[in-house]
């Protein structure tokens, strides 16, 4: 066999039916098509995806090897197993409250990973499995909420203007104040992910006579490209994005448009390379804090706080959507849009005695 085949996943029985048909070589180059899909697919699921599978992939290799099932095997049983044992004592080390279990959010996290990679693997799993163990995750979340137990960060505070403001108000202009503030309002401003903030090269990021363009690749699973405008502020100049972004590329040059567009910066501020996605997460919750913002904003804030405060300035839905990115009847961001709607357009809100 060829040199191909050798590295190939492709099934020895498949491989043999392929060279009856047509021939040895054209088996192998097959088998090396195969290969080729296979880098492919590899190479173009987002690293943060690939690293949440990873993780997932790897509490299932745990909960096979403590209990004793075979790792091949996502029966109904096997998974119900799991995700009761990843709500128990799933962690290797404890959480918050000093619990062992994992929270819903992340056991669920841990369950879809599983699954596909033993689809992957060749192993198939079914639909029915597959939801049943869904459903035991939220009756069993359901327990712990009765019994008074809560477990994981819950949603992101929402950015908003006014604590964007304190953080206009902080930023100096050094090199790190200035790609500070430039990443928190250009993150606000296309509600963005922490990936896709990290994601951004210089080349990305294009100056307009009204404002600037900003083409963000995006997507959890499957990448794309959106382009998102951002105009000039100037009513509120001092949280104006475009204009945040002039001031750091003063700076930082854009000579290389290859170049990270939010690049590392140390103590001595000194420039590296690109931020990791969780390196912009901390950034965010960094300059908060230093901002003095009451709330832990988060890297998911920004792209939060785009939807809220967007439907309090009365922007459509689908204006909001197509800004930030989501399906146009996405039940993420009418989450986010009802954080502005919760007080006044509330039932509570507002009663007073009706006279007959």
């Amino acid at each position: 066999m060829g040199t191909d085949l050798q590295r190939t996943t492709v099934p020895p029985e498949i491989h043999a039916a392929w060279a009856a048909r047509h021939g040895i070589a054209a088996a192998d180059r097959l088998a090396g098509a195969e290969n080729l899909a296979d880098a492919l697919r590899d190479a173009t699921i987002p690293p943060n995806t690939t690293d949440t599978y990873a993780k997932g992939w790897s509490v299932w290799e745990r909960f096979c090897t403590t209990q004793n099932f075979p790792l091949t095997e996502g029966s109904r049983g096997a998974l119900v197993a799991f995700v009761a044992w990843a709500l128990d004592r799933g962690r290797q080390t404890p959480g918050p409250g000093g619990t062992l279990g994992y929270a819903p959010s992340s056991v669920q996290s841990h369950l879809t990973a599983t699954v596909v990679e033993l689809r992957r693997r060749g192993h198939p799993v079914s639909k029915d499995a597959h939801s049943e163990a869904r459903a035991t995750i939220k009756r069993l979340a359901t327990q712990l909420a009765k019994q008074g137990e809560r477990r994981g960060r819950g949603q992101a505070p929402a950015a908003d203007l006014d604590n964007l403001h304190r953080i206009a108000e902080s930023c100096d202009t050094t090199p790190t104040g200035r790609r500070d503030l430039a990443l928190v309002l250009t993150g606000f401003h296309f509600a963005s992910r922490a990936s896709e903030v990290a994601g951004l090269l210089l080349a990305d990021i294009a100056v307009h006579a009204r404002g600037m363009k900003v083409a963000v690749v995006s997507g959890k699973t499957e990448r794309s490209i959106r382009t998102v405008k951002i105009p000039y502020n100037n009513d509120e100049p001092a949280i104006c994005a475009v204009r945040a972004w002039q001031a750091w590329t003063e700076v930082y040059g854009t000579s290389d448009l290859k170049r990270p567009a939010f690049p590392r910066i140390d103590r001595w501020e000194n420039i590296g390379g690109p931020m990791a996605p969780d390196s912009v997460t901390a950034a965010v919750a960094r300059i908060a804090q230093r901002s003095g913002v009451p709330l832990r904003w988060t890297g998911h804030s920004l792209r939060s706080g785009l939807a809220t405060e967007s439907r309090r300035n009365g922007k459509d839905a689908l204006v909001i959507a197509e800004q930030g990115g989501w399906a146009k009847n996405s039940k993420a961001m009418m989450g986010y849009m009802r954080r502005a709607d919760e007080w006044d357009d509330n039932a509570a809100a507002g009663l007073r005695r009706v006279q007959n």
